[in-house]
């Protein structure tokens, strides 16, 4: 799908990676609905720029842990420029618990957010981009997804199933909708990670660096433009991977 004149929802899409990405697709010609929850600020700076590049962007609040909400971001998005051809389902929490000390709130909160919301999402807005005959979901997954890390328990059990549920929705809503994922390593540290441990990151690449926003927005137009490939996970993690 050529993303320009296209419409593209990003959920997380005011911060960080997500910016990038809606700031990727506007400059691509995609006209971007930018979700965000507490980013209000933000958001709306965003959405300015976009505009004054010639571009066209709308923001829309929602707590993706509410399942009302996510319902209400999906009616809305559709409203703000007639309808969705792209969603990104870029938001996502990343606890640094371990298995023994995950509880039932920090649990529920990171599948609502990580992996039912994305469901829902992709189930409202599939169904109509089906309907229309055309249309690509991207979900952000993550190497967790992929790998055991045992140190962010539920976050990794998060992204296996968003994982799975690229797999699904790609069978599901063939042909005429694409479903894929990307799987980043470190492309963009939480910001109190402290240097040393993001040097160590770096160094258990082959490629000797960790990425960049950039490297995620590229891989996004891929994808969006790619029309034989779904259901597939793009891993972009600089071949750390590749040391297991």
């Amino acid at each position: 799908m050529n993303p320009s004149g296209k419409v593209a929802l990003v959920t997380g899409g005011a911060v960080r990676v997500g910016r990038e990405i809606s700031a990727g697709l506007a400059s691509a010609g995609a006209r971007v609905v930018i979700h965000y929850n507490g980013s209000a600020a933000a958001a709306q700076a965003l959405a300015e720029e976009i505009r004054n590049r010639g571009g066209e962007a709308a923001t829309l609040q929602a707590d993706l842990s509410v399942q009302a909400e996510v319902e209400r971001l999906a009616a809305e998005a559709e409203s703000a420029f007639g309808r969705v051809d792209i969603l990104v389902n870029n938001a996502s929490v990343f606890p640094p618990q371990p298995l023994a000390e995950v509880d039932e709130a920090l649990w529920a909160h990171t599948l609502d957010v990580n992996l039912k919301a994305p469901f829902f999402l992709t189930q409202r807005l599939g169904a109509a981009m089906a309907t229309r005959g055309e249309g690509v979901v991207v979900n952000l997954a993550d190497l967790a997804g992929l790998q055991t890390w045992t140190g962010y328990a539920a976050h990794s059990i998060s992204k296996a199933g968003l994982i799975q549920l690229t797999r699904v929705a790609a069978r599901a809503l063939a042909p005429a909708v694409r479903v894929v994922a990307i799987a980043p390593g470190t492309v963009l540290p939480p910001e109190d990670f402290p240097t040393e441990r993001i040097d160590r990151l770096a160094a258990r690449t082959p490629l000797l660096r960790n990425g960049t926003a950039g490297d995620v927005v590229d891989a996004v137009l891929y994808l969006v433009r790619a029309s034989f490939v779904t259901g597939e996970v793009l891993v972009l993690d600089g071949g750390r991977s590749l040391r297991g």
